[in-house]
């Protein structure tokens, strides 16, 4: 039967337990998937990987950053050459920002205070505030159609990426200008730093290579073979494992970053794209371009453990 007083113990206890347990399901971080085709991003639970909803948000939205709080997101445009700033609360557009011709890649700065978008057409980097909500440099670089500008973890440098070079452009934050330029291969895309930011992982898709960045010196210290066409990229928080997706093959390849090996390859859909990683290194989130769709991986067995039908065309993800 128990005793009575255990008894007593567990019924007050159970409400408080299962409040707790609500309150866990409810803390799940959500996953922001950018629809290019279908002007939307799709909002994914990531404990249960379903779409909890779609945000309209216009024309081609490609790049994404969250802030540090998670309350905004913010989205390039290429409609509206603008950066919409979305309530991620309300799931709805309530602002935007004007940028350069046809922007792409945004990242946000570990503090929050600096948004970077890499415009293809303005051949820039623009810098916005987000306290102001507005642009406050346009910093020209020398690779041609800017993809992907992606800040250090200190906020000092940002790497650039451009479809038409075989470089990666430094430009110092501080400064606001270029201040040099890193030889890798064709067609640089996704890129990703080590948590403590003394690497920088590149994937160069024509060239299906990924070069390693001694971050420091500011040049190349390693490159090893990707999959075909190795296209985004994305750090696991511990630094341990570096992904690369591979968007002929259809694939991620998992890179242990002591030894540069490639460890894993894990199968997705077709024309895999950019990623994201939950805070826990727990699950990796894959937009499949070509599928419409996005995959899951668990990151501790590297196995795809699910395929999340989202909006027509996704371009990335981002996950608070």
């Amino acid at each position: 039967m128990g005793h009575p007083v255990l008894r007593i113990t567990i019924r007050r206890l159970l409400p408080v337990l299962l409040s707790l347990g609500a309150a866990g399901a409810l803390a799940a971080p959500k996953a922001y998937v950018a629809n290019e085709k279908s002007g939307t991003v799709s909002v994914v639970d990531t404990a249960t990987d379903k779409v909890l909803a779609e945000i309209p948000v216009g024309s081609k939205p490609r790049g994404m950053a969250l802030a540090p709080d998670g309350k905004r997101l913010y989205v390039s445009v290429q409609d509206r050459n603008a950066l919409l700033v979305v309530d991620t609360e309300a799931r709805k557009v309530d602002g935007a920002i004007a940028l350069g011709k046809s922007p792409e890649g945004v990242d946000i700065s570990a503090d929050g205070r600096l948004v970077a978008a890499a415009s293809e057409l303005a051949n820039a980097v623009i810098l916005v505030d987000t306290a102001s909500g507005k642009a406050v440099a346009s910093i020209k670089t020398e690779g041609k159609n800017p993809e992907h500008a992606v800040f250090s973890p200190d906020g000092r440098w940002i790497y650039v990426s451009a479809e038409d070079a075989s470089q990666v452009d430094v430009i110092d934050v501080r400064e606001r200008k270029q201040v040099n330029s890193i030889p890798v291969a064709r067609r640089p895309r996704g890129i990703a730093f080590t948590p403590d930011g003394r690497r920088a992982y590149v994937a160069c898709e024509l060239d299906s290579t990924v070069f390693v960045i001694d971050a420091g010196q500011q040049r190349v210290v390693h490159s090893f073979a990707g999959g075909k066409f190795s296209n985004g990229m994305t750090m696991s928080p511990d630094g341990a494992r570096v992904y690369v997706s591979n968007g002929r093959d259809g694939t991620v390849s998992v890179i242990d970053t002591a030894s540069q090996d490639i460890v894993a390859t894990v199968k997705v859909g077709q024309r895999p794209w950019n990623m994201a990683i939950t805070s826990d290194g727990a699950k990796l989130y894959v937009a499949n371009g070509r599928s419409n769709s996005v995959s899951v991986i668990d990151a501790r067995s590297n196995e795809r453990i699910a395929d999340i039908p989202v909006g027509e065309l996704p371009w990335g993800v981002v996950i608070r």
